[in-house]
């Protein structure tokens, strides 16, 4: 199949360079921020531009961190240049980390996920930048699941949190950029906002379907299956059983010591899920949940993601699982708060209270996610 030549906002930085010649540059990034040719963004801004900070979001700067780790502040090895953790800092810490620049650059892959807290660290750059007069440029970046499919639950507000504040689909479809724009109309943001975009891609295209590299975004997606994969699956770290993190298939493998993998391999794939096939399997973790204890479950094989609704697979798995379970299941609760994560997660506390069924949830949700397309369509850059 021939590949779609995309050029990333990285590789078209001369579309945005007088916007940052003779200014003092800060860059929002990890690993990711990569142009065509897998030179550094971190690199190429300090050969052409006056690079003073760097800013390090969830799993650091050099993506050397697992999820939730703590992200300190350092200096890079490579440039000299300080790197300042904006991950779980309030407004005025961020405010404060920008005092040695004019403007502020952000180049970092999101994996298309309402989940993912790259979303919410550009946002809170976003509203700083707002607050203290800055530029920002955002870099854009392809949705690697492409830009044409939604899907999942539309977030409820009262559940906002680092894995999702705005009222977003599950699987949303837009860019980076993209986003950026929706979300400065979304907060009425008077920040000086800037996009250099691509060029070559078009909104049904996966990243695999382009001849973009992948670079991980995270420790745990390792490829683009596993990126489909954590639409519907990643709603397992708000229970008790695993989610894969500490396997080499973290998201595409579900389990746990009191399930069974055969009863619901057959279970799963009577349901006719379309584009995915169940297996059973077990695994024992290196880390995370049920470290070294031996989990059975299954392994969601995509078959055909142009049919598949990730979403749909993930809670329906959800279900079987806590079906078969019984009181061997749990929702995890925040520590030191009556919270569930779950609820934050999908956006709603109707599934966890027992309110909606996974096919209740999907039908429930499905007019608010068509609508979001229509919603979305000022801020879109791209056919």
């Amino acid at each position: 199949m021939q590949k779609v030549h995309v050029l990333s906002g990285i590789d078209r930085i001369d579309t945005v360079s007088s916007l940052l010649d003779h200014k003092r540059i800060g860059l929002m990034t990890n690993p990711t921020g990569v142009s065509h040719d897998l030179r550094s963004t971190i690199d190429i801004l300090n050969e052409h531009f006056h690079l003073r900070a760097l800013y390090a979001v969830e799993h650091g700067l050099r993506g050397d961190e697992q999820a939730g780790e703590s992200v300190q502040d350092q200096t890079d090895a490579e440039t000299g240049v300080p790197v300042y953790s904006t991950y779980g800092k309030k407004a005025a810490g961020i405010d404060a980390l920008l005092e040695s620049v004019d403007a502020v650059v952000f180049d970092i892959q999101d994996v298309g996920a309402r989940f993912y807290t790259y979303l919410y660290s550009l946002a809170d750059m976003m509203e700083a930048c707002a607050r203290t007069g800055r530029s920002l440029i955002v870099l854009d970046r392809i949705n690697p699941l492409g830009g044409s499919i939604r899907c999942g639950t539309i977030l409820d507000e009262h559940f906002a949190s680092f894995v999702g504040r705005y009222a977003l689909p599950t699987q949303y479809g837009m860019t980076i950029g993209e986003y950026a724009q929706y979300v400065k109309a979304y907060r009425h943001l008077e920040v000086d906002l800037h996009i250099a975009g691509l060029t070559g891609w078009q909104r049904s295209c996966r990243l695999d379907e382009t001849d973009l590299p992948w670079v991980a975004p995270s420790p745990n997606c390792a490829d683009l299956a596993t990126a489909l994969c954590y639409i519907g699956t990643c709603i397992f770290e708000g229970t008790n059983i695993s989610e894969g993190r500490g396997t080499t298939q973290p998201f595409q493998v579900i389990g746990a010591p009191f399930l069974d993998g055969v009863g619901l391999e057959r279970e799963m794939n009577e349901m006719g899920l379309p584009g995915v096939h169940f297996r059973r399997t077990s695994f024992r973790p290196t880390f995370s949940k049920y470290k070294g204890e031996l989990c059975h479950g299954v392994q969601m094989h995509v078959l055909n993601r142009d049919a598949m609704d990730a979403f749909s697979c993930g809670i329906h798995l959800l279900d079987a699982m806590r079906r078969q379970a019984g009181d061997a299941f749990q929702f995890l609760s925040l520590p030191d708060r009556d919270e569930y994560f779950i609820d934050h997660l999908l956006g709603t506390d109707l599934y966890r209270c027992g309110k909606l069924d996974a096919d209740g949830m999907v039908d429930a949700f499905r007019p608010g996610v068509e609508n979001f397309g229509q919603i979305i369509r000022p801020y879109l850059l791209y056919e």
